[in-house]
């Protein structure tokens, strides 16, 4: 696979005898699966130029030609309301030898309304119309032939997950994209009339029988109301946190903590003391925090597992349509705190990573979601990296510390959001959040979705995570740290009663969160010493990445205070934690 971040670097121009194709579609209707299996693991990430709207673009090489298929974000019209339906519009200006245009079978009239806006385009187009095998379990069967004659295209019914239709559909491609352009008169329909239009066409080829409830139907009701749906969405979560904490501590365990020990630490240790004598340089490669130490054995043995049982919970959770039924489930809770049942899907995000969790607020109904998303997630949402740096502090300790810290979180976010909500001025509209088909996911589409999520974890962890424990390496080994620690002894010892070395962590936590977890875990720590720490971590300051978002989707004033909110809350909540543990004869 090619997986890139490119920041807003655009992809490459393609060579001139290359084919340009447009994925395009409501969001929810399978492109993401389609695009998974046309391109196999070939593909690159990239925000559009000007903007943080991420698409995905890949490689076909199909009967002696090449092209290049471009995933465009998810749109319900081409009269843009927001960045992504900007960034799909552009994308159709620039032009395309051909769009696919997917359709959902089970919402067919929904979707026919972005497909009678592309088939009035300059732009030849061919309609998948996937997930049929959902339609025909809900009773409903479209005429594709009628189809094709009010679209005047090509429809291809499809099953993604199945491979059904996709080589009917590339051979289709390829016909409508080798041939010689026919121009299309552009049509201008008001919106009234399109939507008349569609009416008309959706009677003309669409029937629906009444047909009992399958499982999924069944399934899919049950989890967005209250009884069975919030002991469901209780068992679901716990499991997915053991998946996640069982799962990477025996990995550690049985496969990864082996091979670094065993032979990793020795070879590379033996092979720097054959070259470099022992002194400040020796140590600063293999010393207590060595980057050929501490550089591999933290991101890849220590987080890695951790993160990467992560990404396939919240993958699976993402594709199986659940996360949306997780919302409605919460809505009337979170409305009391000013937020929308919607907000869960970024919020849950964060758990991943903030930046995304951050963007994501773009779908948000008003200004005042957006910063309140964004000030919880900055405030106490534990990104995958620094969940799995707790899990590997507490969880071989006290299982239940590692819960406390969890449910201190969710408390916070509650609390937080509470305040937020009467201190951020605005109004909290109505949810209007689609609800997708509950399904299985497609094993492939999800693999290719926690490949490119791990490397590009790896490509923006890995090298600011090096930087960390080499800047750590140099304060250890010039004696910065014991100068460091008498400074903030009154703060580090006497406030938190942590040990003076743990003031390296209060200085990592700024280049990255799960930095301001990991020295402790050097550190001989009782658990009360441990929860302190952790606490700290938890509410302390965003990492340097998150704060350039908030400047870039935000100003500067607010990533001001974010840093100032957070700082604070974290050694005033830490600290009290502390002396009244203390008090109570906790040690």
């Amino acid at each position: 696979m090619r997986c890139h971040n490119t920041g807003s670097r655009k992809l490459p121009p393609s060579a001139p005898d290359d084919i340009k194709i447009l994925l395009m579609g409501n969001p929810n209707v399978g492109k993401s699966v389609i695009f998974s299996k046309l391109t196999g693991m070939d593909v690159l990430t990239a925000n559009y130029a000007g903007t943080t709207v991420s698409y995905t673009a890949g490689s076909i090489s199909y009967r002696s030609k090449n092209a290049t298929l471009i995933d465009v974000p998810g749109t319900y019209s081409l009269e843009a309301t927001s960045p992504a339906e900007q960034v799909a519009v552009n994308f159709l200006e620039e032009g395309a030898n051909v769009i696919i245009c997917v359709l959902d079978a089970t919402n067919l009239e929904r979707n026919l309304n972005l497909a009678l806006q592309i088939k009035h385009k300059d732009v030849p187009v061919i309609y998948a119309l996937n997930l049929i095998d959902v339609a025909e379990n809900k009773g409903i069967s479209i005429d594709v032939k009628k189809l094709e004659e009010e679209l005047e295209a090509p429809v291809i019914p499809t099953i993604a997950p199945r491979n059904i239709g996709l080589k009917d559909l590339l051979d289709r491609a390829w016909d409508v994209a080798l041939r010689e352009p026919i121009a299309i008169k552009p049509v201008q329909m008001s919106h009234d009339e399109r939507w008349q239009e569609v009416g008309r066409i959706a009677e003309n080829v669409q029937v629906v029988e009444h047909r009992h409830p399958t499982f999924w139907d069944k399934l899919g009701d049950a989890l967005v109301q209250p009884f069975p749906g919030l002991p469901l969405a209780l068992i679901i979560l716990t499991f997915s946190m053991l998946f996640v904490v069982g799962g990477g501590q025996g990995l550690r365990a049985l496969l990864l903590l082996p091979i670094l020990d065993n032979y990793y630490i020795p070879a590379v240790t033996s092979l720097v003391a054959y070259f470099i004598p022992e002194g400040i340089v020796f140590n600063l490669l293999v010393g207590e925090y060595g980057v050929l130490i501490k550089g591999i054995e933290w991101p890849f043995f220590l987080i890695l597992p951790y993160v990467t049982l992560f990404y396939v919970v919240i993958s699976f959770l993402e594709d199986s349509g659940y996360l949306p039924r997780l919302g409605i489930l919460l809505d009337s809770v979170l409305r009391k705190i000013g937020m929308l049942g919607s907000n869960v899907v970024p919020m849950v995000m964060g758990y991943g990573c903030a930046v995304p969790a951050i963007l994501g607020t773009r779908a948000a109904t008003s200004q005042k979601q957006r910063l309140m998303i964004t000030s919880l997630v900055a405030l106490a949402v534990p990104c995958t990296a620094q969940s799995g740096a707790f899990i590997a502090l507490l969880g071989d300790q006290s299982i239940l510390a590692l819960v406390f810290v969890y449910m201190v979180s969710f408390v916070a976010i509650l609390v937080a959001g509470f305040i937020l909500n009467r201190v951020i001025p605005g109004e909290t509209d109505p949810m209007l959040m689609e609800v997708p088909n509950l399904l299985k996911p497609s094993m492939s589409a999800l693999s290719q979705k926690i490949v490119i999520r791990i490397k590009q974890f790896l490509l923006e962890a890995e090298i600011p995570m090096i930087l960390g424990i080499l800047f750590a390496a140099v304060l250890v080994e010039t004696g910065l740290l014991l100068v460091i620690g008498d400074l903030l002894k009154p703060l580090v010892e006497g406030w938190l009663g942590l040990p003076k070395e743990a003031s390296l962590a209060l200085m990592l936590g700024i280049v990255r969160r799960e930095l301001g977890v990991l020295p402790l875990l050097e550190l001989e720590l009782t658990t009360l010493q441990l929860i302190v720490g952790s606490l700290v971590a938890l509410f302390y300051l965003p990492c340097v990445t998150v704060m350039a978002i908030i400047i870039k989707e935000f100003n500067l004033r607010l990533s001001i205070y974010v840093i100032g909110f957070t700082t604070i809350i974290a050694f005033t909540l830490a600290g009290l934690f502390n002396q009244i543990a203390r008090l109570l004869g906790f040690q």
